[in-house]
């Protein structure tokens, strides 16, 4: 509806030009927004305002040609007339423009028509982008601080690819360096601890009663005769084991939460096939990597980082820095236009080093971005909530999925900016009310689902997913038109949540959407007497459901059919 008024508005300058009304043909850059008053119409432009240097006059004086124009216009064309209904001047020169009821109309038949389809955009013109998210090192079981940023970057995928870019999702696997190595030593002191010797557990290895299932695991595959082994070797074979093991539960969790990935990308693979060593030659033949204390240093302050950063330790060992140089150079050796990284909030600070070798490499600073993920606090009842430690030291994400739900966890993750803290209530995720907002939203698409069965019992329609609205015409009651309007605006909040990478641009949606329908539900019966009239308001109860069930999806949550 927008780029209608747009066009309008364009029309009627030209034509104003044209008559000699303006002194200029030259258009600005314009905005058509939709006011935040219901007073003030539909949709208001700032064009006379922005045209007034141009122009050389007023902005009120262009306003009223301008609307002049439009109203010449609207006698001649058939369409303006039936679209707009009153124009008004407010402010300094705002062109506020009221549509018809009938002009809202077509959007109805536009949703059966796409169905699966409708919203979804072409901004992002196939560009090519990789979406990286978890990536947890494979030393424990995904907390619930990796359950937001999983929900995130999935939904994110989700959104982008809708949006029209060409999306790949991708885990990391960090199966190289230091944690793994004491992933191996903590298995291997539970090893020898279980088959009776006195051996001191050491503080920096992981607790957790899961590193002890895992020492029984390899114990009872390889029985006392594996304590035979030298230690470096026995480690070695600890933290491969656990390693293979805990990335399977990962993948099975992870899974379960409804997120599958195009790609798991190993680390040690970097290394196995020499793109860390060539990564730092590379730099050091450009002069970007220098040697000082015995270290070699990336010299990222050029870079607008705070100061340089080791890429080799004095000992000859690679820091974890080297591997994120050569795994970001790889993928856009793969054809990624844009790189977007989801990360915890605490690795903000690893930002800038990695956006220094990106650009050091010869691509644009715009073309990665990291999306940081603000902290979970869990509540049960409004209270400060610890769930079992099994894990160690945190709340798992296979926790909150069997106690809430997969959709519920999901939709609750996504209710709020990622920019800001959490609080996740755990008893609220699971009322059957309208408290819940995953219930909330989930109950419009089953109820829909509801009357349309009933509607196709009574015979009054033959198919409950019909193509084709019928008597939309009479959509006229002003519930009608504000639910039509928010159907409307579905496609620009997916471009608004793309541009932005905010998935909770589509919750917010969500639940304004369902407010509107709940509240269209309770004033008026969608099965009538007036079989026309039911027909229409069938229709458009088929496309809320439709739209309902493409946003969920964008979010990876589910529409069921019944509650």
């Amino acid at each position: 509806m927008k780029h209608t008024i747009k066009r309008i508005v364009l029309d009627a300058a030209k034509k104003a030009f044209e008559d000699g009304a303006l002194l200029s043909d030259q258009v600005p850059e314009m905005e058509i927004e939709e006011p935040r008053h219901q007073a003030h119409g539909d949709f208001s432009t700032n064009f006379a305002m922005v045209s007034a240097s141009i122009q050389k006059m007023a902005p009120r004086k262009i306003a009223e040609i301008l609307i002049s124009s439009i109203e010449e216009l609207a006698e001649t064309s058939g369409e303006t007339g039936s679209l707009v209904e009153k124009i008004e001047i407010a402010g300094p020169g705002f062109i506020n423009f009221f549509l018809s009821n009938k002009a809202w109309h077509p959007v109805v038949d536009r949703i059966l028509e796409q169905d699966k389809k409708y919203g979804a955009s072409d901004i992002g013109k196939n560009e090519k982008v990789q979406v990286e998210f978890v990536s947890a090192n494979p030393t424990g079981p995904l907390h619930v601080g990796h359950g937001r940023g999983a929900a995130v970057g999935d939904s994110v995928g989700n959104i982008l690819c809708f949006a029209g870019f060409d999306v790949q999702k991708e885990f990391y696997i960090n199966d190289s360096g230091r944690q793994i190595r004491t992933l191996g030593t903590s298995v291997w002191v539970r090893l020898q601890q279980i088959t009776g010797k006195e051996v001191k557990f050491p503080d920096d290895c992981y607790q957790g009663d899961y590193i002890m299932d895992l020492a029984r695991a390899i114990h009872e595959k390889e029985g006392d005769r594996f304590l035979q082994k030298d230690e470096d070797e026995a480690i070695a074979h600890c933290a491969k084991f656990a390693a293979k093991k805990i990335l399977g539960s990962i993948k099975e969790d992870l899974s379960d939460f409804g997120v599958t990935f195009d790609q798991w990308f190993s680390e040690q693979s970097l290394y196995d096939a020499g793109r860390v060593q060539k990564a730092i030659d590379d730099f050091k033949s450009k002069n970007l990597i220098y040697e000082e204390d015995g270290a070699l240093w990336f010299r990222t302050q050029d870079f607008g980082d705070e100061k340089n950063r080791v890429v080799v330790r004095n000992n000859g060992l690679t820091t974890y820095f080297a591997s994120d140089i050569a795994y970001h150079m790889e993928k856009y050796e793969r054809g990624f236009d844009r790189v977007i990284d989801v990360w915890g909030a605490d690795h903000h600070g690893y930002i800038k080093r990695i956006d220094a070798s990106v650009v050091a490499s010869g691509r644009k600073s715009r073309q990665f971005e990291v999306i940081l993920v603000q902290l979970v606090n869990l509540l049960r009842g409004g209270k400060p909530f610890q769930m079992s430690k099994r894990a160690g030291d945190f709340v798992t994400l296979k926790n909150i999925v069997d106690e809430v739900g997969k959709d519920a966890a999901r939709f609750m993750f996504l209710s709020r900016s990622y920019d800001s803290g959490l609080d996740f209530d755990l008893e609220l995720a699971k009322q059957k009310n309208a408290d819940n907002p995953v219930y909330y939203v989930q109950y419009v698409h089953a109820r829909i689902t509801g009357i349309l069965l009933k509607a196709k019992k009574e015979n009054i329609i033959q198919d409950i997913d019909f193509n084709k609205g019928e008597n939309i015409h009479l959509l006229n009651a002003v519930e009608e038109t504000n639910l039509i309007k928010i159907l409307n605006a579905f496609k620009e909040n997916v471009e608004k949540s793309a541009q932005t990478l905010h998935p909770h641009v589509i919750f917010t949606y969500l639940m304004s959407l369902a407010s509107a329908f709940h509240s269209y539900y309770n004033k008026h019966k969608v099965i009538t007497d007036d079989k026309e009239q039911t027909l229409a308001r069938l229709s458009l109860v088929l496309g809320v459901k439709k739209v309902i069930r493409n946003a969920l999806t964008l979010l990876g949550v589910t529409a069921p059919e019944r509650m």
